[in-house]
């Protein structure tokens, strides 16, 4: 489910949303904005996965923050990480009349039909961190103002660049990926990974096992891959919850000398010379332009389609700060 989400396709994309929304002009008026949108307080919704994952929690709570700061009423929905839960409750802020609401999708290409909901009650809609998919907004035709996340791609690329430099340009290198293939920012750290280390001709990565962002189910497929491919020496683990039960299989299996972990980062956890590198996300920094943009655009501002934010890279004898997260 890997796609190209290019800058290009994403301005295409916003003038699609212009069009579907009335936006001509700098007017919130021109954009038929939702009647409570008037009011003193306009109400948001925020649509998120679970909070489960420190990741949500940190999102969560700068949501509430920066959108009181912004003089919105904030209505967080948690879909419990299932499709027609988070459908249902984008169908309730639909009857609430709400001002806008910004998605963070449980799945990339059922996330559509949010969009596609919320296009038709006209109300402006903006998603943040899980890519919707391009395929099936075409098919829903659905779109959606702005995207704000971290630039997956680039994350992937500087940890298959980490690696290189940690074990040499010309190391075997055998890897074996504790991915989610049903989610396109997933993938694209995958793609970034692999095209860093194409770099090595003698770098091989043996497949992709779905660890569903779990970290129990994450130690089960870490388990079984560690065990069918013994000679791989690279784990990489392209979410928080991926690493954590990666992170333990290797200790079960008692190959903590020989594996070497790589990851999008694990809550709270120290790098080590078995975890040796990871890249940290901000939700709550993606939480806090999402308000903000949306802030501009109800007052008939432009913004941009498309938000990339920069991941930073931790290494061996470094931790990950409060809210620093994959």
């Amino acid at each position: 489910m890997t796609r190209k989400f290019t800058k290009s396709i994403l301005t295409m994309g916003a003038g699609i949303v212009a069009l579907a929304l009335g936006v001509s002009g700098a007017s919130a008026e021109a954009r038929k904005l939702p009647a409570n949108c008037n009011e003193a307080k306009p109400a948001i919704g925020v649509a998120l996965p679970n909070t489960v994952n420190p990741y949500y929690i940190a999102m969560q709570d700068s949501f509430k923050k920066n959108g009181a700061a912004q003089g919105f009423n904030v209505n967080v929905a948690i879909a419990n990480d299932n499709d027609s839960n988070q459908l249902s409750q984008i169908d309730s802020f639909v009857q609430q009349g709400v001002c806008a609401v910004v998605l963070n999708a449980v799945n990339s290409g059922p996330g559509a039909a949010s969009v596609r909901a919320l296009n038709q009650a006209g109300i402006p809609v903006f998603t943040v961190n899980v890519i919707v998919s391009e395929d099936d907004l075409k098919t829903q035709n659905a779109s959606f103002i702005e995207y704000v996340g971290a630039d997956q791609k680039a994350g992937g690329k500087q940890i298959g660049e980490q690696i290189l430099k940690d074990l040499g340009a010309n190391a075997k290198i055998v890897v074996g990926i504790i991915g989610d293939p049903d989610q396109i920012p997933t993938n694209q750290r995958d793609e970034g990974l692999g095209g860093a280390l194409k770099k090595n001709s003698n770098a091989l990565i043996v497949g992709t096992l779905n660890g569903k962002v779990d970290p129990n189910v994450s130690l089960q497929v870490a388990g079984d891959m560690l065990q069918a491919h013994p000679d791989i020496n690279i784990l990489w683990a392209d979410t928080g919850p991926h690493a954590v039960g990666a992170l333990q299989a290797i200790t079960q299996q008692g190959k903590a000398d020989s594996v070497k972990l790589y990851a999008f980062c694990a809550a709270d956890t120290p790098l080590t010379a078995t975890y040796a590198a990871c890249a940290a996300q901000e939700p709550a920094d993606y939480a806090k332009i999402a308000v903000e943009n949306l802030k501009k655009y109800l007052g008939g501002a432009d913004v941009p389609a498309e938000v990339l934010r920069p991941l930073k890279i931790f290494i061996n004898g470094q931790t990950p700060g409060p809210g620093e997260v994959g």
